[in-house]
C-alpha cells in the first residue's frame, strides 16, 4: 500500500528534479511541462493577511522577510521534504546549489537579497520565482508557492499598474486545473470583501480546489467570532475552513520559536468557549496535515494522466535526441568515420537532387531545352550578314584582284565572324548549369540534417564542394569553346562543293567580274553562309548540353568532394576534432534533452512502482 508520504514525497522529488532543470512553467499552447501536470498549493491573499505567519507555521520555522506594506515581491516555490528525526534541518535555494543554509534567519537575508537582486530595493514585483527546498523531520512532504500580496491601491515607488501586474501573476498560478488554492483572510475582514476568496470564486467556482483559512482570529473585537465563517454558514467551500492563530508582533520581536507559537496556537482553541469544539479542525498543524491528506487523493487521482504525459514525453524527448543526434566520438578513427559518413549522407542528397529523387535537377534540363535554343536564335546574324557586311566581306577578301569563281575567302571570313556568336551561348549555359549545381549543393547541405549540428564542418564541405564545381565549370568552359573554335577550324567540305555545282545550273559559270559584284550575287552569298550557319547552330545546340553534363553534372555526381577526402584523410585528431566542433547551442539543447529524459524516465519509474503497490 503506496503511504501518503510516499506519493507526495514522489511529486516533491519531480518537482524540485523539474526546478534544477528549468522544466516548470511554458507556453500553454504547447504541451503541459511535466511541472504544471503535477499538483502544488499556492497561497493567495491580500496585504498583511497573515500569509507569511501560516508558511512559517506549516514550516515550523520564522524564515520570510517581514515589513509593512508589499514584502513578497516574487513568487516564492518553498518544497518541504521530511527527513528522518534526528537529522538537522537545512536550507537550499535552486539559485545558490549545493550549498546548505542551517541557519533560518540567513535564508530571510537570502531571499530578500535574492529578490533586491531582480526588483532592486524598490517596491517593484518580478514574476520570476525564487525556488526554495527545506529538508526537515517536522515537516509534511509538500510545495507551496508564495505569491505577492494582493492590493487595491499602489503607494509610493510602485507604479499605477502593480495592483494589475499582481492580480495577473496570481491568475496566472491559480487558474491551472491542478492548482491548489489556499485563501488566506484576516477575521478581521468581512470575507465577503476577501481579495483571495473573491479570485478564488472566480477561477474555482465549485470550490472544489479552495481552501480558506482565517487568521488572526484572537485579533477580532472582544465579544465577536468566526463561527459563521469557520462553520460554512457565511461562506461555503467544498473543504472545510480552518482558523489559524499567528504569532504576535511582541512574539517575533521576542523571537519565539515556532514550537512555542504551535503551542500557544493549541491552548489557544482548546481554552476558547467559542472553538473548543473545533480543537482537532484548527491550527496551523491540523492544516499542513490536512493539505497533505488532500495532495495525496488528487496525486492518487492524477497518476493515469501524470503517466501518459510522462509517457508521451519521453517518446518526444528521444525522438529529438534521435533529431540531434548522439555525442561525438573521441577516437580520431570514428571521428573520421563520422566525417566520411556525414560527406556520404550530403553526396546522397545532392545526387538526389540531380537524378530526380528530389527537386532541383529538372532545372539544368531547362537550360538546355530553353535557355540555350532562346540564346542562339537571339543572335544577331542577319546584322552580321546584311548586304553591306556581305559586300565589305567580298570586296576586302579579292584584294587588288577579283574572285575567279566563288570568293571562297569572303566565305570563311563571314562564317568565322558568325560563328565567334556562338562563344556566348557556349559560355551562358556553362554559367547557368555552375550556378544551379552550387545552389543544389546549399540545398544539399541544409537538408543533410545530420550536418546541422557541425557548423565549421558544414561550411567546409560547403568550400570544398563551391571549389570543385568551380574547377568542373573552367573545364566545361575550355570544352564547349573549343567546340565553338572547332567549327570555325575547319568548315564542312561538302557544303562549299555545292556551291560551284548550283552555279553551274546557272548556265554562267563565267560570269564577268561585273556580274560578280551585282547585289543579288551579295544576296545569295548571304544566304549561303546563313544556311552554313544554321547547321552549325543544331550541330551545338545539341553537343554543347553534352559537353555541359560530361565535364560538370558527371563530374559533379563522380568526384565533387574527392579532393576533400584527400585533405581530410591528411588531418591529425585535433584538426577532426575541430571538424566536428558542435553548434553550442545543439550541444547545450541535448544536454537538456538528456537530462529531461533522464528524470521523465526515473518518473516513469517511481510512478509505475508508486501504482504497482496501491
Amino acid at each position: 500500500m503506496a503511504t501518503m508520504e510516499s506519493l507526495i514525497g514522489l511529486v516533491n522529488r519531480i518537482q524540485r528534479a523539474c526546478t534544477v532543470l528549468g522544466d516548470y512553467g511554458g507556453d500553454e499552447a504547447a504541451l503541459p511541462t511535466l511541472w504544471e501536470a503535477l499538483p502544488s498549493v499556492v497561497v493567495v491573499g491580500g496585504q498583511s493577511s497573515g500569509k507569511s505567519s501560516v508558511l512559517e507555521s506549516i514550516v515550523g520555522r520564522d524564515f520570510l522577510p517581514r515589513g509593512s506594506g508589499i514584502v513578497t515581491r516574487r513568487p516564492l516555490v518553498l518544497q518541504l521534504q521530511k527527513t528522518e528525526q534526528g537529522l538537522q534541518e537545512y536550507a537550499e535555494f535552486l539559485h545558490l546549489p549545493k550549498k546548505k543554509f542551517t541557519d533560518f534567519s540567513i535564508v530571510r537575508k537570502e531571499i530578500q537579497d535574492e529578490t533586491d537582486r531582480l526588483t532592486g530595493k524598490s517596491k517593484q514585483i518580478s514574476p520570476v520565482p525564487i525556488h526554495l527546498s527545506i529538508y526537515s523531520p517536522n515537516v509534511v512532504n509538500l510545495t507551496l508557492i508564495d505569491l505577492p500580496g494582493l492590493t487595491k491601491v499602489a503607494v509610493e515607488g510602485q507604479p499605477e499598474s502593480i495592483v494589475q501586474d499582481i492580480e495577473n501573476m496570481v491568475r496566472s498560478y491559480v487558474e491551472k486545473p491542478n492548482c491548489i488554492i489556499l485563501a488566506i483572510t484576516p477575521a478581521n475582514q468581512d470575507v465577503a470583501t476577501s481579495d483571495a476568496i473573491k479570485i478564488a470564486r472566480e477561477v474555482d467556482p465549485t470550490g472544489e480546489r479552495t481552501f480558506g483559512v482565517l487568521t488572526k482570529i484572537d485579533l477580532m473585537d472582544r465579544g465577536t467570532n468566526a463561527l459563521d465563517v469557520l462553520e460554512g454558514r457565511s461562506y461555503r467551500l467544498q473543504h472545510p475552513w480552518v482558523g489559524i492563530v499567528n504569532r504576535s508582533q511582541a512574539d517575533i520581536n521576542k523571537n519565539v520559536d515556532m514550537i512555542a507559537a504551535r503551542q500557544r496556537e493549541r491552548e489557544f482553541f482548546a481554552t476558547s468557549p467559542d472553538y473548543g469544539h473545533l480543537t482537532s479542525k484548527m491550527g496551523s498543524e491540523y492544516l499542513a496535515k490536512l493539505l497533505s491528506k488532500h495532495l495525496e487523493s488528487v496525486i492518487k487521482a492524477r497518476i493515469p494522466g501524470i503517466a501518459s504525459l510522462i509517457n508521451r514525453s519521453i517518446d518526444e524527448l528521444e525522438a529529438e535526441l534521435d533529431h540531434l543526434g548522439r555525442p561525438v566520438a573521441i577516437d580520431a578513427g570514428a571521428q573520421l568515420y563520422a566525417i566520411l559518413e556525414l560527406c556520404r549522407i550530403f553526396d546522397q542528397i545532392f545526387k538526389e537532387h540531380l537524378d530526380g529523387g528530389r527537386p532541383g535537377g529538372d532545372r539544368i534540363y531547362g537550360v538546355f531545352d530553353y535557355q540555350l535554343p532562346a540564346a542562339l536564335r537571339k543572335l544577331p546574324l542577319d546584322r552580321h550578314l546584311s548586304l553591306q557586311n556581305v559586300r565589305k566581306a567580298v570586296s576586302e577578301a579579292d584584294g587588288y584582284q577579283p574572285h575567279l569563281i566563288a570568293p571562297e575567302q569572303a566565305y570563311r571570313r563571314l562564317i568565322e565572324g558568325a560563328l565567334n556568336y556562338f562563344r556566348g551561348p557556349a559560355e551562358a549555359s556553362v554559367d547557368a548549369v555552375h550556378f544551379i549545381l552550387k545552389e543544389l549543393v546549399r540545398r544539399s547541405i541544409g537538408e543533410t540534417q545530420e550536418l546541422r549540428r557541425f557548423p565549421t564542418l558544414q561550411a567546409e564541405i560547403a568550400t570544398a564542394a563551391t571549389e570543385a564545381l568551380e574547377r568542373f565549370r573552367e573545364d566545361s568552359k575550355k570544352t564547349t569553346l573549343r567546340m565553338v573554335e572547332m567549327e570555325s577550324s575547319y568548315l564542312t567540305v561538302d557544303f562549299f562543293r555545292k556551291l560551284p555545282m548550283e552555279m553551274e545550273k546557272g548556265g554562267n559559270p563565267a560570269a564577268s567580274s561585273a556580274d560578280r559584284y551585282t547585289e543579288g550575287n551579295f544576296r545569295r552569298i548571304g544566304s549561303n553562309v546563313s544556311s552554313y550557319v544554321k547547321m552549325v547552330s543544331e550541330t551545338l545546340k545539341n553537343t554543347i548540353p553534352k559537353a555541359v553534363v560530361h565535364c560538370q553534372v558527371r563530374e559533379a555526381k563522380r568526384s565533387l568532394l574527392d579532393h576533400f577526402y584527400i585533405q581530410v584523410g591528411k588531418k591529425e585528431g585535433k584538426q577532426l576534432s575541430e571538424l566536428l566542433d558542435e553548434n553550442p547551442a545543439l550541444m547545450e539543447r541535448r544536454q537538456q534533452c538528456a537530462k529531461r529524459l533522464e528524470l521523465y524516465k526515473s518518473a516513469r519509474d517511481e510512478i509505475d512502482s508508486v501504482s504497482w503497490s496501491r
